[in-house]
């Protein structure tokens, strides 16, 4: 397509592709999307982005990235749950790191999101632009249209958020705080705490220490936590069922069927553009001083995968039971009075927000359907009573292992900024990975991007999450087979 030019759209749903060749020097580059009236938006509720990747009536979504030769964020729109009163949903892009300028090959693309067949493709160039304006998609007389636009902005993505209504927060975001951790040697054997001694969770400033043998059991003040009557680490399958999510945590929004959606309301805080990613160069981040001090912090997973390591689906996630990948989200834990256990659904062990271990999964996404991923939920309330939480993921099936597939670990605590961490690059025949490492020192809440993957042990290649226990030192007694968490 031509600058300016518009063609028709007459399928009910698309895929908006932006995309551009990776290469040294080439800045990063997020999708965005605007629904607007009268050239406006009714409240900054509907403005889709990164930190706010859907909108309320589901009708557009921000699905991701994928990495590779050519780097790709993809927005969704179902043309047919638009609201009326609005007439167009403006695609745009914003930088990260550079101008647009730095790009090569930048284009967008519009696709149906039942064939994958193009509907359109506009090719572009930028120069000193921070933010742009790709195209939009708008209604005349009932039926939709893309209009190639090519608008740049020097102001960045609050500029251009700006000029459309939206009310910024554009204060910048903390540089990460550097932590250096360091493993326990592996020859480090754990020794857990005697069976005699008590429960007895220390206080938040307290270091820990392990009460001698002979110390009894004090009961605790009223509001503090109480410990249940039997071990909360029992497994008991038939007893499980998923606890309703937590009111005050960041949950990404149900399916559009799901959500029944009225006029967006004005008011509120300013929408925040920031977000922290951990790199190799940059890898860990305090939760504590970026704010995140209580409430419940959400660990979401998501992923992509080529065909040629995958059995189908749409980007490796299966699609009303097509066969794609799947992924496990899992974590194993170390409490304050040396208690571990696992959170894992292979062990049948879902968690507790309010009890130990003060961490929930929410769901075992067996269908791959759900557009959220898998999501672990961690109380902050409970700061003081973690020493280490180990984030990891394995193949469950859809794959042979972790070659080609790209995965993005996305931490959602309150009062923070989104913190956001990749795992690709894998070169062997591993099919599980450690994510990220939180750990309390000294009663700063820390995590550390990890993005190690680990192989089976030779001859064992369902062991992988053993290997992993082993070598972080997490002492389980596993047997043959599924092991204990």
């Amino acid at each position: 397509m031509m600058k300016g030019a518009n063609v028709p759209v007459p399928m009910s749903a698309v895929r908006i592709e932006l995309g551009w060749q990776s290469g040294p020097g080439v800045p990063d580059a997020d999708a965005s999307a605007l629904l607007l009236v009268g050239g406006k938006v009714r409240s900054d509720a509907d403005f889709v982005f990164y930190n706010q990747p859907q909108h309320p009536s589901g009708a557009v979504r921000h699905e991701g990235k994928q990495q590779g030769p050519t780097v790709l964020d993809t927005l969704s729109v179902n043309l047919a749950a638009v609201e009326p009163q609005i007439e167009t949903v403006v695609i745009a892009a914003s930088s990260d790191g550079g101008t647009f300028g730095q790009f090569h090959g930048l284009y967008v693309r519009v696709l149906d999101a039942g064939n994958g067949a193009e509907v359109a493709r506009f090719d572009t160039t930028g120069g000193s632009e921070t933010a742009f304006v790709l195209g939009e998609l708008y209604r005349r007389q009932g039926a939709w249209k893309f209009r190639a636009v090519g608008q740049g902005y020097a102001s960045g993505l609050g500029g251009l958020a700006t000029d459309f209504g939206i009310s910024v927060d554009d204060a910048p975001a903390a540089a990460p705080q550097q932590q250096q951790f360091t493993p326990p040697p592996a020859q480090q054997q754990y020794a857990p705490p005697p069976p005699q001694q008590q429960y007895a969770p220390p206080p938040p400033q307290q270091q820990y220490a392990p009460p001698p043998p002979q110390q009894q059991y004090a009961p605790l003040p009223p509001q503090q936590y109480a410990p249940p009557q039997q071990d909360p680490y029992a497994q008991q399958p038939q007893q499980y069922a998923p606890p309703p999510p937590p009111q005050q945590q960041y949950a990404p929004p149900p399916p559009p069927q799901q959500q029944p959606y009225g006029q967006p309301q004005a008011g509120g805080a300013p929408v925040n553009l920031s977000k922290i990613s951990l790199t190799k160069e940059a890898p860990a981040v305090s939760l504590t001083k970026q704010g995140a001090t209580g409430g419940t912090m959400r660990v979401n997973l998501n992923w992509t995968t080529p065909q040629s390591n995958r059995g189908g689906g749409l980007f490796g996630r299966r699609r009303g039971g097509g066969g794609g990948l799947d992924l496990d989200l899992s974590c194993f834990f170390e409490l304050a009075d040396g208690r571990i256990g696992s959170v894992r659904a292979l062990d049948r062990s879902f968690g507790d927000l309010h009890q130990p271990p003060f961490i929930r999964l929410d769901q075992d996404d067996r269908t791959g359907a759900s557009a959220t991923g898998e999501n672990l939920d961690i109380n902050l309330d409970f700061t003081a009573h973690f020493r280490r939480i180990l984030v990891f993921t394995s193949i469950y099936e859809g794959a042979n292992d972790f070659r080609g597939v790209h995965a993005t670990v996305t931490l959602y605590p309150l009062n923070s900024p989104p913190i956001e961490m990749t795992l690709d690059g894998c070169m062997d025949d591993s099919r599980d990975a450690v994510l990220a490492h939180i750990e309390n020192i000294n009663g700063e809440l820390v995590v550390r991007r990890d993005g190690t993957f680990i192989r089976p042990p030779a001859g064992r290649p369902g062991a992988g999450v053993m290997e992993i226990a082993q070598r972080y030192n997490w002492d389980f007694g596993f047997k043959a087979g599924r092991g204990k968490g």
